[in-house]
């Protein structure tokens, strides 16, 4: 039985965005001190300013999508810039 569900691909763009924005911010921490930090950081940044234009874009399609849109872009701000490292 074929299930059709009726999702909007603006939608499905939005929440592809705020994924890869997610993975970004991950990628950005995990390479911190490795050869590859400098790689990470710059995707991180490209990724933070995709999620950024998003939000604007996500406005049009309700308070829902932009909400959920401002909350990744706080997150991966939050992902990148908090030090949980256990130095004295």
């Amino acid at each position: 039985m074929l299930l059709a569900l009726a999702i909007s691909p603006m939608f499905c763009a939005i929440g592809a965005v705020q994924v890869f924005g997610l993975a970004a911010a991950a990628i950005a921490r995990l390479t911190e001190g490795t050869r590859h930090e400098c790689s990470g950081q710059c995707l991180c940044l490209a990724a933070l300013a995709l999620v950024g234009t998003v939000c604007g874009v996500a406005i049009q399609c309700g308070p829902g999508a932009a909400a959920a849109s401002a909350a990744t872009l706080a997150l991966m701000t939050m992902i990148a810039v908090i030090d949980i490292s256990p130095r004295s």
